[in-house]
């Protein structure tokens, strides 16, 4: 295959992506990434590169694997005696009896077909990490223009939004449920759009630097160091606009992160900054999680604390009740109203738990929980090597803090659950893994050389 469309498949793939996958209502929207997705994966199987993957990758590819069987075996039917004895199954076997309706085989899953359906959300991401796997090395400058390229789009988007109003019949909205009045961009909840801003950001620096060490004219350098300065204003604009109290609460650490990136600073001084990224977090989640924010949130926030807070809380229930076993993949909007108290029950419909680490345990059960901890295990190991490489690649480390940014915010939304930030955060392991500057010493840098005897 030509080098040249080698190279532009990763980066058109991650733009429509951002442009396509902005949320679950964009039925047809994600069913051509998907159906593109299944098209890049074929590529990459007939058209190997040829090379062994690392064992990062391989894995990687091993926990996805385990991921997938624990879905199928969700999927396999049970008998009645067997199914009922699992845990929150007891319920649904008094509603059938009370119905009249056969106690009859029963899959895992509460709702199987939503389990099948979700797995297909899954298919963008692994076509993202494959396609990018398969480009030749040196891409990560023109993944980062694609990715820069497409938030700047959503803000250019986000500006009628914000300035509009609260109106549902916008044009600028693409999507009939969204955050009206807010800059969403090319998606329907604001805290979406928030991640890929705060992704967006250490990219945009790492691409600027690389850009700037690039040329030897001081003229150029300094039109370089404009221009992102002049970027990374759009994106503080995108985040004034966009008013997600996730993403300014996350945007003075990724910030920070962002700029010891690149910065050569002395020891005392990096340790003091990242502690005090570290207390400004810390002091995010305080206001997140505990009656201390209903007090200092913006006007207009307060509700929405106090609607998380009873979502996690009653998220909890619905683990105990499941159990090790689970509800099913994609079961979650329709298990966690069994749980929600009458008197509480508002118009307002939650379809997540806004905690995409507590909806995955309940959906998957204690395998779910071991398997989230075995990936961040993997997460952490595979940063620590490659912030130990001698010249780990400045994209690389942007991946590192654009992914723990994805990670952080998955916390207290669901970012991960749209084929757009699900592709960002391919792209960031990606850029971890096989950036051949993150090589875990100098020696694997240098070519192989063979000894020939005569």
């Amino acid at each position: 295959m030509a080098p040249t469309f080698r190279k532009a498949v990763a980066p058109t793939y991650l733009f429509l992506c951002l442009t396509l996958g902005g949320s679950a209502q964009g039925i047809w929207a994600n069913a051509i990434l998907q159906i593109l997705a299944v098209a890049i994966i074929a590529w990459s199987i007939i058209d190997p590169k040829g090379s062994k993957p690392p064992i990062a990758v391989r894995s990687l590819a091993l926990l996805v694997f385990v991921a997938l069987l624990l879905v199928l075996i969700q999927l396999l039917p049970l008998p009645p005696g067997v199914w009922a004895s699992l845990p929150g199954r007891g319920m649904v076997t008094e509603g059938r009896t009370l119905l009249g309706l056969p106690q009859g085989w029963s899959s895992v899953s509460l709702a199987p077909y939503d389990t099948m359906a979700t797995l297909l959300v899954l298919l963008p991401p692994v076509a993202m990490f494959l396609a990018i796997l398969h480009s030749d090395d040196r891409n990560e400058a023109p993944l980062a223009m694609s990715l820069i390229a497409a938030t700047f789009a959503g803000v250019l988007l986000g500006l009628p939004q914000a300035m509009g109003g609260n109106v549902s019949g916008s044009p600028w909205y693409f999507y009939e449920r969204s955050n009206f009045g807010y800059a969403t961009g090319f998606f329907a909840n604001k805290n979406h759009m928030a991640s890929l801003l705060l992704v967006t950001l250490p990219f945009l620096v790492a691409l600027g630097s690389f850009a700037a060490r690039s040329t030897k004219d001081p003229r150029k350098r300094y039109s370089i160091v404009v221009l992102t300065a002049g970027g990374i204003g759009v994106l503080a604009v995108g985040l004034v606009l966009n008013r997600s109290m996730a993403g300014l609460g996350l945007l003075f650490p990724v910030a920070i992160a962002s700029a010891l990136m690149i910065e050569r600073v002395p020891q005392k001084f990096r340790v003091a900054v990242v502690g005090l990224g570290a207390a400004a977090f810390l002091a995010f989640l305080v206001v997140l999680f505990t009656p201390i924010g209903e007090r200092i949130a913006p006007v207009g926030s307060s509700d929405s604390l106090s609607s998380r807070q009873q979502i996690l809380s009653t998220s909890v229930d619905a683990i105990r009740q499941f159990g090790p076993v689970g509800s099913g993949l994609g079961t979650f909007p329709k298990v966690y109203p069994l749980f929600e108290d009458p008197d509480t029950i508002g118009r307002t419909v939650v379809n997540h738990a806004h905690n995409d680490y507590v909806e995955l345990i309940i959906e998957m059960g204690m395998a779910g929980a071991i398997l989230i901890a075995l990936f961040l295990l993997w997460w952490a190991v595979s940063v620590r090597r490659m912030l130990a490489a001698p010249n780990a690649s400045l994209f690389a480390k942007a991946g590192a803090i654009g992914s723990a940014a994805i990670l952080l915010h998955s916390v207290v939304d669901y970012p991960l659950r749209t084929a757009a930030i699900s592709s960002v955060f391919a792209m960031c392991l990606a850029m971890i893994l096989l950036s051949r500057s993150s090589a875990r010493s100098s020696k694997d840098l240098r070519e192989v050389r063979h000894l020939v005897i005569e």
